[in-house]
């Protein structure tokens, strides 16, 4: 048979394509992808502080405690009238206030309970004081009420910020070596803790002031003793929650000391637990501190506090209710303002809480 013979193929390799600005078409997709340009751009504390303000209970609570913290530090220099000076003369005289007396209200009368009913007296008229005024009343010494509780409004804050504070630096100290170090140290530690915790506070509040002489640092060295364990508890738990994360097993990689991954990684992080627990632990020192002194523990005279004013006013509450009226209102302003600042902190302080 005889052989087909074939051409070769030939191959003509094709030059490379060159794109042009042609061939491309820019494609404007900005409201599909729906960036929320605005909320990228917040830090985590403007975001906090966005919530915070949300929430009008946090707002009002905050504007009541600038209120009385302004009027602690002014009030006692408007009436005229020291805290401390006595005008036997002038004792138990009702509220009177320029100008508002002439409405008939707070214009120095009250009612008084007597065998035979009740009446009503104007001391200021029986005894021709035209001129003075006491615009929360006198007590029975003649020291203006009004001078005295906001001076016991400021002593109180003094204390309870003061104990407060101490109290965060030594708990969150306490708390977060123990959580982190953890073995025998956290046992060791948690067991002087229950220790500490199993005493009732009030026994060793009350011991130490029998001890001590009586004053504010008494006072705030007694706190001191006694409220840090709350905080101490919080910080352990969540350093027992964040030890393991990867940015701490980074920084033990890279050679860093225990205490600045303790205080420098890890605190920063719980901040947010921290404050709200400070929040609320500010209207349990000025409850306490309410408490000693009105059992007759707390500051001694001339000087006066939110407790010390309640415990003069009930010695008189039946003939002269109005001598107890201030204080307590202010103290519960007080108190429940500040767990009003609290509760809304919290919320904007915990992620898990964000409303979406």
């Amino acid at each position: 048979m005889g052989k087909t013979k074939t051409a070769a193929a030939t191959y003509t390799p094709q030059q490379p394509y060159t794109p042009v600005d042609s061939d491309f078409v820019l494609k404007h997709n900005e409201g599909e992808i729906a960036i929320d340009t605005n909320f990228a751009s917040q830090s985590f504390w403007k975001d906090v502080t966005t919530r915070f303000f949300h929430k009008k209970s946090a707002v009002a609570g905050l504007f009541i405690v600038l209120f009385l913290i302004l009027m602690a530090i002014i009030g006692p220099h408007v009436s005229g009238y020291d805290y401390s000076s006595q005008n036997l003369a002038n004792k138990n005289l009702a509220p009177r206030i320029q100008g508002i007396e002439n409405l008939g209200i707070l214009d120095g009368s009250e009612t008084m309970s007597t065998t035979t009913g009740t009446k009503k007296t104007n001391a200021y008229a029986e005894k021709k004081l035209y001129d003075t005024f006491y615009w929360f009343g006198s007590d029975r010494y003649g020291r203006d009420i009004w001078t005295r509780t906001w001076t016991g409004t400021r002593v109180s804050l003094i204390i309870a910020v003061a104990a407060t504070f101490i109290d965060m630096v030594i708990g969150l100290s306490y708390g977060l070596v123990s959580g982190y170090f953890g073995g025998k140290t956290d046992i060791i530690m948690q067991r002087i803790l229950e220790v500490m915790n199993g005493i009732p506070r009030l026994v060793i509040v009350t011991l130490l002031l029998l001890i001590l002489k009586p004053g504010m640092l008494t006072i705030i060295f007694a706190l001191m003793l006694t409220e840090w364990v709350g905080m101490s508890r919080i910080a352990r738990a969540e350093m027992l929650k964040l030890k393991e994360q990867e940015f701490v097993l980074a920084s033990k990689t890279l050679g860093a000391h225990s205490f600045h991954i303790i205080f420098a990684e890890i605190l920063p992080n719980i901040i947010g637990p921290v404050i709200t627990q400070v929040m609320f632990s500010i209207p349990t020192a000025i409850f306490t501190e309410a408490f000693l002194s009105f059992v007759g523990l707390g500051i001694p005279v001339p000087q006066c506090s939110l407790g010390s004013l309640i415990s003069d006013g009930y010695n008189s509450f039946t003939t002269h209710p109005y001598q107890i009226v201030a204080p307590i209102v202010v103290m519960a302003l007080l108190m429940l303002s500040f767990n009003l600042i609290a509760d809304g902190l919290r919320e904007a302080l915990d992620p898990k809480m964000k409303e979406m």
